[in-house]
C-alpha cells in the first residue's frame, strides 16, 4: 500500500522529545518552543512568532485580536478547510464567499473589491498548496479599504511571494502543523505570524488564557493576572521539541519533496500536452514548497473512476474540500458574492497524490503508472 501521506521523522525528534520530557518544564513555552520561536522570526522575518496548539487556534486569535464582533464581514475563498471561516464565525462574523481561480485554485483578487461592504472587517486569502495568492492587489485593495489581511499559510511554509515568506505580507499570518503537513509538531500544532508590532503584547495575552503572563516572566510586571479575553492556545513543550527536529532538517525536506513534486510533473506530462489532465500552476514570482501535488481531471465521474482504481491498486489517492458554502454551516453563517464559475466545478475535479518526506521513485512510478493505464497509456 502505498498511503496518501507519512509525517516527516528525520531522526532526532525522539531524542528532543525525551528531552523536553525530562526537563523541568513540558508545559507552553519551554526550551524548545522558544528555539521553534527564534527560528521562524529569523527565517521568516516577521515581527513575532507564537506556536499554538493547531493552525484553528492561531486563526482564532488574530479573529480576536482584529476585533471581530457581530456583524462584520469577512472576505474568503470557499474552496478552503472549515476553520478558516470557523474562527470569524465564532465572533460573529458573516463569512462572504468569493470565486477562485482556475489556475492556482487561489481566491480570485479580481472578485475581492466588488464583495467589499461597510461591514467589511477583514480579508483572508488562503494560499492553497503552498501557492501564493497575488498578494499585491491584495494588500491594496486592504489599504484603500482600510481592511485586515490574516493569510491562511495553513499549506505554506517555506514558500514565498516575490520573495517573501507566506504569512509575513499581510498583518497575520497562520501556519499548521497538522501531521499533513510539510513539518509536523506530533501530529497538531500551530503558529501565528504577527507582522504589526502594535499586536504582539495582546496575541501574548490571549494565547494565555487573557492573563500577563508573558510579562510577569520576563519581570516587566510584579503579578499576573487576567487582563483580557483569552484561552488555552500554547501548545506543550513537548510538542515543539518534536517540530523542533523537522526544523532542523528544514532544507532538506523541502527540497525531497520539491524532488518529488517535479517527478510527478515529468511522468504525467504528456498526458497534459494530450488534454487529458490538468497539472498545478506556479505563477511567476511565486516559489512553492511542493505541499501537494495535485491533477484536475475531466469532470466528477471521471475523477469517481480515477480513485476507484487507485483504490483497487492499494494506492491512496484523495479528493479535497467540498466547497464551505454548500455546507449545511456555509448556507447558515454566509454567503457568496458573484457568481460561482470555478469553485464547485474545479473542487470534483482535483485528484490529490500521495506525497510525503522520503517518498521513492518506485511509489511514484506506481502512481503514475495507474494514472497513465487509467488513460490507456
Amino acid at each position: 500500500m502505498i498511503p496518501f501521506n507519512k509525517p516527516p521523522l528525520t531522526g532526532n525528534e525522539e531524542q528532543y522529545v525525551l528531552e523536553s520530557m525530562r526537563s523541568a518544564k513540558i508545559s507552553g513555552d519551554g526550551e524548545f518552543t522558544k528555539r521553534c520561536h527564534k527560528w521562524f522570526e529569523e527565517k521568516l522575518l516577521c515581527k513575532k512568532a507564537l506556536l499554538t496548539t493547531s493552525c484553528t487556534h492561531a486563526l482564532e486569535m488574530a479573529a480576536i485580536l482584529i476585533d471581530i464582533k457581530e456583524g462584520d464581514e469577512v472576505i474568503m475563498p470557499s474552496y478552503t478547510f472549515v476553520s478558516t471561516a470557523n474562527a470569524f464565525v465564532l465572533r460573529g462574523a458573516k463569512i462572504v464567499f468569493v470565486d477562485i481561480r482556475q489556475d492556482t485554485l487561489n481566491i480570485d483578487e479580481t472578485k475581492i473589491e466588488q464583495a467589499i461592504t461597510q461591514k467589511t472587517k477583514a480579508i483572508v486569502p488562503v494560499h492553497y498548496a503552498g501557492v501564493a495568492c497575488e498578494m499585491d492587489t491584495i494588500m491594496d485593495i486592504a489599504s484603500r479599504h482600510n481592511l485586515f489581511v490574516v493569510e491562511d499559510a495553513a499549506q505554506g511554509m517555506m514558500s514565498t511571494y516575490k520573495g517573501k515568506a507566506l504569512g509575513t505580507i499581510g498583518h497575520f499570518g497562520t501556519y499548521s502543523f497538522h501531521e499533513t503537513k510539510n513539518y509536523t509538531s506530533a501530529g497538531e500544532g500551530g503558529l501565528l505570524i504577527i507582522n504589526d508590532e502594535k499586536f504582539v503584547q495582546r496575541a501574548e495575552i490571549i494565547r494565555e488564557k487573557g492573563t500577563n503572563r508573558s510579562l510577569f516572566f520576563r519581570g516587566m510586571v510584579d503579578k499576573y493576572s487576567w487582563v483580557d479575553i483569552g484561552s488555552s492556545y500554547l501548545p506543550n513543550d513537548m510538542s515543539a521539541a518534536y517540530l523542533w527536529g523537522g526544523l532542523e532538517r528544514a532544507d532538506e525536506i523541502n527540497d525531497d519533496r520539491l524532488g518529488s513534486w517535479q517527478k510527478y510533473h515529468d511522468r504525467l506530462q504528456e498526458l497534459e500536452k494530450e488534454g487529458l489532465i490538468e497539472l498545478p500552476t506556479i505563477p511567476d514570482g511565486c516559489v512553492q514548497n511542493a505541499h501537494m501535488f495535485y491533477l484536475k481531471v475531466k469532470d466528477l465521474d471521471e475523477r469517481t473512476a480515477l480513485l476507484y482504481k487507485f483504490k483497487k491498486e492499494h494506492i491512496w489517492a484523495v479528493f479535497h474540500y467540498v466547497p464551505l458554502h454548500s455546507a449545511p454551516a456555509g448556507l447558515k453563517y454566509g454567503r457568496f458574492d458573484g457568481i460561482d464559475e470555478f469553485t464547485t466545478k474545479e473542487s470534483e475535479r482535483l485528484v490529490r497524490l500521495p506525497m510525503y518526506y522520503g517518498l521513492s521513485n518506485d511509489e511514484i512510478d506506481a502512481v503514475c503508472d495507474v494514472i497513465n493505464f487509467f488513460y490507456g497509456r
